[in-house]
């Protein structure tokens, strides 16, 4: 492993969000604090508590794993379609750098930032609400491992991705409309029981499902299919990743 090549790359990664870290940090921040001002305080103040937890807490979860998911997806994808539209991605493909090193640093950055933004969140989500978390350790390993798995799907959108207009297309028209059916603002045992089946093959249902369960004990799917399903979208998105570097797909032009 050349972890000189590792670190370059990752600090430099990480550097440069840095340099625009009121737009990385504060834009997503202020967008989760109107959702809990508007779900969590109006609209939560008259519902009542979903599985004995009110519904300003119960949505903690639901909107870190929206935030997480979305910045993921982009951290990962801008990481090296930025290279690809700079022409630099043919410097790191003649490198000594074999493509685990290459991921290792880009999708760890992408999910380092991720990362940060879901803990500076829920510590914003402090502000509005009270909640507690009953499994720090599991939930930090659902943090981790959500952002990891997402920021290796958004590498994978930003190698498809031929133009920079074409990174909005999957978190916008996918990966968010999936967020809010996936029993972010809900429990989807209060839906009926066709659409409870027909919810069950939203892979982001399990993600929301173990998140929520590390912070309440309380989840929709058992908290061994969450961590199953995590994991193995991880495992497809790291066999992408393999076959894209294999095959020079849209790599090697």
């Amino acid at each position: 492993m050349n972890l000189h090549a590792v670190r370059a790359i990752y600090l430099f990664e990480l550097s440069r969000w840095f340099r625009t870290l009121t737009q990385s940090i504060l834009s997503p921040v202020i967008s989760t604090s109107l959702y809990f001002v508007v779900f969590g305080s109006a609209i939560g103040s008259r519902m009542t508590a979903i599985d004995g937890i009110t519904y300003a807490a119960f949505i903690v979860p639901g909107l870190t794993m929206l935030s997480i998911l979305t910045e993921s997806v982009g951290n990962g994808a801008f990481s090296i379609h930025m290279p690809k539209w700079s022409g630099t991605i043919y410097e790191l493909l003649s490198a000594p750098v074999s493509w685990i090193e290459a991921v290792t640093a880009y999708v760890g950055a992408a999910a380092t930032k991720s990362t940060l933004l879901g803990l500076v969140i829920l510590l914003t989500a402090r502000l509005f609400v009270p909640y507690h978390i009953v499994h720090p350790v599991w939930m930090a390993a659902f943090l981790i491992l959500t952002a990891v798995a997402f920021s290796l799907f958004g590498f994978i959108i930003g190698v498809w991705a031929e133009g920079w207009e074409r990174l909005q297309i999957v978190p916008a028209l996918i990966i968010t409309p999936l967020t809010f059916l996936g029993g972010s603002f809900y429990s989807i045992n209060m839906l009926p029981a066709l659409w409870r089946k027909i919810t069950l093959f939203n892979p982001v249902v399990y993600l929301v499902s173990g998140f929520r369960w590390s912070f309440y004990g309380v989840s929709d799917v058992t908290v061994g299919l969450s961590l199953a399903m995590t994991l193995g979208f991880m495992a497809l998105c790291l066999a992408g990743v393999w076959w894209i570097f294999k095959t020079g797909y849209k790599l090697k032009m």
